[in-house]
């Protein structure tokens, strides 16, 4: 089969690494380009993907929140998923980023 990504690559099957942020989640089988190097994990390895995702605490983590004002400046509200899974609590100082323009990290001090 043709890579869909180059057009000219040919898949070879091969267990690699899946990494969400920081989280390792083991080596899985996947499809991957012998050309451009993009890689499609097989449905088998897809779902020991979720799985994992699951048992690690980060399946459905990424939330939408709103920017507050507060005083003369403004606030970010952390949903209490990501800050449990961030390990984090109030009153505790965090340092925060800018990651491009329109996004951001926060790491905990």
């Amino acid at each position: 089969m043709e890579c869909p990504i180059c057009e000219s690559g040919k898949f070879v099957r091969k267990k690699i690494e899946y990494k969400y942020k920081d989280e390792y989640f083991g080596k899985y089988d996947a499809d991957v380009c012998n050309k451009c190097g993009e890689a499609f994990f097989t449905e088998e390895a897809s779902d020991l993907i979720e799985k994992k995702a699951k048992e690690l605490g980060v399946w459905g983590i990424e939330k939408k929140t709103k920017i507050s004002h507060s005083g003369n400046s403004l606030i970010v509200r952390i949903p209490k998923a990501i800050a449990k899974f961030i390990d984090i609590e109030e009153g505790e100082e965090v340092i925060i980023r800018p990651e491009g323009k329109k996004k951001f990290s926060v790491d905990a001090t």
